[in-house]
C-alpha cells in the first residue's frame, strides 16, 4: 500500500503541475477579467435594447464561466484526492487507495482533454462549425465512400457532444451520398473539425464491382466556421448572387415537397454555391444560406491568406485546397494514415466509427 501511496503522489504532483500549464494556456485570468467586465456591461441600463449584441455578450459569458468551472473542478478534485490518500493511509483502507488510484487516472484523462484546448488560438475555433462533403470522380463507390465518411463524422460528433443539423442531402444514385451539407455545434466544434478539411482517400475491394478489383475513391471535406454578426466584416451584395427556388427533396411533409422553399445560392465573384432545404420556410432557408456563404467567403478569406503566408516562407511543399491529406485503407491491409502529420491507426473499424481524436490532436499538436 505504501508503494502505491508514492506512486499516486508522484502521478497527483505531475497532474498539479499540468493543470498550471492549462491554466497559463487557457489564461484563466484574462477570461476571469473578461467575465466581470461582461457580467458589469449586462448590469447596465439599456444592454437589452441591442438584441444582437446582449446575445453574443450571454453566450460569451456561459463560455467563459463553463471554462472557469471546468478548470476549477479539475483543482478542486486533486484536493479531494490528495484527502482521499491522507484518510486511507490512517485508516489502512485498500479499497480507499483503489478509489484514489482511479480519481487520479479520471482526473488525467479530462486535464489532457482540456489540455488539447490550449491548442486552439485560431480566431474563431470556439465557434460552430458548416461541413460539406462532396463526392469525387468513381460513380457509385466514391458516393458510398462518402456516405461512410458522413457517417463517422455524425459518429464523432456523438461521442464530443456536439449537435448535428442537416442543411442539404443529396442521395448517391444508387448507393451512398453525393453530397451532404451539415452544422455541427458544440464547444470548439471549429476548432476541433477545421483538421478535416481536405480530400480523404479509400482502397478497398468494391462491393459493387462485380470482378471484386480493388478501387480508389476520394471524398473532399470543406469546413468553415458559423460567423456571428460581430466576428466578421463580410458583406455580401445581393447583386453578385443569384438565388434559386426549388421543391426539396426526402421527407418533409406535404408543405415542403409541394412548395418551393429550398434555396441555392450562386455568389459569381466566387462560384461558390450553397444551398439549404432543411427548413420548412424559405425564409429561413434562404437566411440560412446567407450564413453558410458569409462562413465559406471567410473559409476562402483565411484559405488566401494562408497560401499567402506559404509563398512568403517559400516552402518546398505547399498544402494545396484540395490536397489528398488522409488514406484509409481497407484491403490487402487495413491502416488510417494522415500524410500531413503522419499519425496513423490500425482499427479501421474504430476510426470508421468516429474515434478520430488521435488525428485531430496530432493535427493541433504539429500546428
Amino acid at each position: 500500500m505504501i508503494v502505491e501511496l508514492e506512486q499516486y503522489t508522484q502521478k497527483l504532483t505531475a497532474l498539479r503541475d499540468q493543470l498550471k500549464e492549462v491554466g497559463g494556456g487557457l489564461h484563466i485570468d484574462d477570461m476571469e477579467r473578461e467575465l466581470s467586465e461582461l457580467k458589469e456591461e449586462m448590469n447596465a441600463d439599456g444592454f437589452w435594447d441591442n438584441l444582437e449584441r446582449s446575445t453574443y455578450v450571454n453566450r460569451r459569458i456561459s463560455n467563459l464561466e463553463s471554462k472557469i468551472k471546468h478548470y476549477e473542478s479539475l483543482l478542486s478534485g486533486c484536493d479531494d484526492v490528495e484527502t482521499m490518500m491522507e484518510l486511507a493511509q490512517e485508516e489502512n483502507d485498500e479499497d480507499m487507495i483503489a478509489e484514489a488510484g482511479a480519481e487520479i487516472d479520471r482526473l488525467e484523462a479530462a486535464t489532457e482533454a482540456l489540455t488539447v484546448e490550449t491548442m486552439m488560438r485560431g480566431k474563431y475555433d470556439d465557434h460552430n462549425a458548416i461541413l460539406s462533403l462532396h463526392a469525387g470522380a468513381g460513380g457509385t463507390e466514391a458516393q458510398d465512400w462518402t456516405g461512410m465518411l458522413y457517417r463517422m463524422y455524425t459518429r464523432y460528433c456523438e461521442r464530443m457532444g456536439f449537435a448535428v443539423k442537416v442543411l442539404d442531402f443529396l442521395d448517391g444514385d444508387e448507393a451512398g451520398v453525393k453530397s451532404v451539407t451539415f452544422e455541427v455545434s458544440g464547444d470548439h466544434a471549429y476548432g476541433y473539425l477545421r483538421s478535416e478539411k481536405g480530400v480523404h482517400r479509400l482502397v478497398r475491394i468494391s462491393p459493387f464491382d462485380a470482378n471484386a478489383r480493388r478501387h480508389t475513391s476520394f471524398s473532399s471535406l470543406d469546413v468553415a466556421p458559423v460567423l456571428e454578426e460581430m466576428d466578421t466584416d463580410i458583406e455580401i451584395d445581393m447583386k453578385d448572387v443569384r438565388v434559386d427556388t426549388y421543391h426539396s427533396s426526402g421527407a418533409g411533409g406535404q408543405n415542403v415537397n409541394k412548395t418551393s422553399s429550398a434555396v441555392r445560392m450562386t455568389h459569381f465573384p466566387t462560384g461558390i454555391v450553397v444551398a439549404c432545404q432543411t427548413e420548412r420556410d424559405q425564409v429561413q432557408n434562404r437566411a440560412t444560406c446567407i450564413k453558410m456563404l458569409k462562413a465559406k467567403l471567410l473559409e476562402l478569406k483565411e484559405r488566401e491568406r494562408e497560401q499567402e503566408m506559404a509563398d512568403i516562407k517559400g516552402e518546398m511543399k505547399k498544402i494545396e485546397w484540395g490536397s489528398q491529406i488522409r488514406s484509409y485503407v481497407f484491403q490487402p491491409y487495413t491502416m488510417v494514415k494522415d500524410h500531413r502529420t503522419g499519425f496513423e491507426a490500425g482499427n479501421i473499424d474504430d476510426v470508421m466509427n468516429g474515434n478520430i481524436e488521435g488525428f485531430t490532436t496530432a493535427y493541433l499538436k504539429m500546428q
